[in-house]
């Protein structure tokens, strides 16, 4: 009994990768595959086939891309703070986290982590966020923790900053090149509500034209891009 006992394996904790991306999935669970306290519960593409999955296999981390398949990962972040409140979010994304980890944190994220920082980054935040702590880099950490504790800069009422986040993914929609109503379609919102959307954007940005609007989209998401 001692000798079973003495060689008992931990209970391996459960993580469920989405991303739109079927070699970065693949990628993952391969990494994940050799760590013996995890294992890989699941892979899903979007949102929808997300949370049918967390619903099938309970998983205790949920790693997750802000870019999905036909959704986006900030308001899935939301959603499974709602249905699945136990189930701790990493994202892990291209994308700037000086500009969007702010936002995943507020979602309910526990941790922000760029696809370039490597490989045993991602481990160690899964493993970080299982024990109850926040993963942001250093940088980040500093600049939530000035905001905290001095406020913070002011936004200047003109900066991207101000937007929605549903108002962000409209603007980053139309800097993509999407019309109104293939914005309307794309995240399932009537067309109505996506010009009520650009009107308030036009007037957060200071944007007088809707050329204007078009204009400046088209160059911040260039700017994202080459970040």
């Amino acid at each position: 009994m001692k000798e079973s006992s003495a060689h008992a394996q931990p209970v391996a904790k459960k993580i469920l990768i989405v991303d739109d991306h079927p070699l970065v999935r693949q990628g993952i669970a391969a990494l994940l595959s050799q760590q013996p306290d995890l294992e890989v519960s699941g892979e899903a593409s979007d949102a929808h086939e997300a949370l049918r999955l967390m619903e099938q296999c309970r998983p205790d981390v949920a790693v997750v891309d802000l870019k999905l398949k036909e959704s986006s990962g900030l308001e899935l972040i939301k959603d499974i703070q709602v249905r699945f409140p136990n189930v701790r979010v990493l994202v892990l994304s291209m994308r700037d986290e000086g500009f969007y980890a702010e936002r995943v944190l507020r979602a309910g994220a526990r941790g922000y982590i760029t696809k370039e920082e490597g490989r045993h980054k991602l481990v160690d935040g899964i493993r970080k966020v299982l024990a109850g702590q926040i993963c942001v880099s250093e940088k980040m950490a500093t600049k939530v923790m000035g905001k905290i504790v001095g406020g913070g800069p002011e936004a200047d009422g003109s900066s991207v900053d101000e937007l929605t986040d549903r108002e962000l993914e409209v603007f980053e929609l139309i800097g993509n090149g999407l019309a109104t109503r293939e914005i309307a379609t794309k995240l399932h919102i009537s067309a109505k509500t996506v010009d009520s959307h650009r009107e308030h954007i036009k007037r957060k940005l200071q944007l007088d034209t809707a050329a204007d609007l078009v204009k400046h989209a088209i160059q911040w998401v260039q700017c994202q891009k080459n970040i």
